[in-house]
């Protein structure tokens, strides 16, 4: 069963790609498939047979989405606008955003209240994501009605970082200048990691062992940060022109920017860009293909020429450190491209170009990886371990061993050997190694090191 599971898996992601086809109507559909399977296993015949058989029946996917747009075509428009449409006019068809902005609204309460209770720019940035994302976490649970027993659990566990964070004794940096030393960097750049994937379990409304409801939160964090950018950067243009029409008449923007404008806005612009993620998914998942089929080729030729420097550079444990540091940003910054490429492709699709330009990509991702980890590991038997030096060596292991098992799956599927679904399941089924990894440099670190 576990092959005809799989198909159906397949199957499934194909069909919810449709946009006119909601949630509902596919387990419709998928009850109606199984029943023909369990049919045509019983006159005989083997499980993927009948499962070829059973599908071929349903008739093609595309008609089917075609007669649902027929025979509900107010779904056409539930794409298009940014409110669903209720089934009569009244105060029902806005309670999702009334709850969104009260949540955007405490949200940024929250952000006054921190910055007027902690003194110290790095004490407010450090507990910044501690006050943001419980509100997007909270808009999760709502959405999805979480169980309580999974959202009480969840905020157990992120109460155990906020604790670490800030009950740990930190040193300060040697220096002229006071400044965090880096265990202290390193627990408050890896404890939002850890936050983002605890308010992932909410995201799936606490069914984080599914398959499906992971990668809706891969897709969903890619759509994320594209809106994100694309407000901030509204913002910025609203903001320069208004900041100069006032100071022609002698008004000053930057009391109320500093005051208001920021404290409520960054953490109002991220529910507002999670709650247009859900709004418009289908739309923007047409987008998703387009943007990965043109940053993935740039990126192949980026990290090419990334290798090319790192080998010519001389001797790699000469190699600079600020140019390791880099390279771990751009391999971080080539999985992202990975999971969203992953997420936004149609896995019953044959092998095609696109698919070799990307195991190229992930081949070329861990040929730079070996190289930085035979450059970490020189620098590291000449200089001994840090704090830093060690989050970069684990990292980069976490990271050789994802790819390395990508590019596996990806090699096997070019080649017609494995279904797209095994390199769809090992990405969500590892994100769980990085949750943990960020634990460890946020809880264990600083003790070990201590705490300088």
């Amino acid at each position: 069963m576990g092959g005809v599971e799989d198909q159906i898996d397949q199957w499934r992601g194909f069909v919810r790609r449709r946009g006119a086809i909601s949630g509902a109507d596919v387990e419709e559909m998928e009850d109606h498939l199984r029943e023909q399977i369990a049919d045509l296993e019983a006159g005989g015949l083997d499980g993927e047979e009948a499962f070829l058989v059973a599908v071929r029946r349903m008739g093609n996917l595309d008609e089917v989405s075609r007669e649902f747009a027929r025979e509900h075509s107010d779904r056409l428009w539930k794409q298009l606008v940014l409110v669903p449409e209720a089934d009569a006019a009244g105060p029902g068809r806005w309670r999702e955003p009334g709850v969104l902005l009260a949540f955007a609204l405490g949200a940024g309460v929250a952000v006054k209240l921190l910055f007027a209770a902690v003194d110290g720019e790095f004490e407010q940035i450090r507990n910044l994501p501690f006050v943001v994302l419980p509100f997007l976490a909270g808009w999760f649970a709502w959405k999805r009605r979480t169980p309580w027993g999974v959202c009480a659990a969840a905020a157990a566990l992120a109460a155990v970082p906020f604790l670490a964070v800030n009950l740990y004794p930190f040193q300060e940096a040697p220096g002229p200048f006071p400044s965090p030393g880096m265990t202290a960097v390193l627990a408050f750049t890896h404890a939002p990691v850890l936050l983002w994937l605890l308010a992932g379990v909410l995201h799936t409304g606490g069914h984080w062992r599914s398959h499906d409801r992971r990668m809706d939160f891969v897709r969903f964090t890619g759509e994320l940060a594209m809106y994100l950018v694309l407000l901030q950067l509204g913002a910025l243009v609203l903001l320069g022109l208004t900041a100069g029409v006032l100071s022609l008449v002698g008004v000053d923007l930057e009391p109320v920017l500093e005051d208001w404008l920021l404290p409520f806005g960054l953490p109002g612009a991220l529910l507002v860009a999670a709650w247009l993620v859900e709004a418009k998914k289908s739309v923007v998942e047409n987008i998703a293909p387009v943007l990965t089929r043109v940053f993935t080729p740039l990126a192949l030729v980026m990290l090419v020429a990334d290798l090319v420097v790192l080998l010519v550079n001389g001797p790699l444990t000469a190699v600079d450190r600020d140019l390791l540091i880099l390279m771990d940003a751009v391999l971080v910054l080539v999985l992202f491209l990975l999971l969203y490429s992953v997420s936004a492709r149609d896995p019953l699709a044959p092998p095609g170009v696109f698919d070799r330009i990307q195991l190229a990509l992930v081949g070329a991702a861990l040929a730079v990886d070996t190289v930085a980890l035979t450059a970490m590991l020189g620098r590291i038997a000449e200089f001994g371990f840090t704090a830093n030096k060690t989050a970069a060596l684990g990292l980069n292991l976490v990271l050789l061993v994802h790819l390395a098992w990508s590019a596996r799956l990806l090699a096997g599927f070019v080649r017609g050997g494995r279904p797209f679904a095994a390199v769809e399941r090992w990405q969500t089924a590892y994100l769980p190694v990085y949750a943990l990894w960020a634990a460890v440099v946020v809880l264990v670190f600083p003790p070990v090191f201590g705490f300088a």
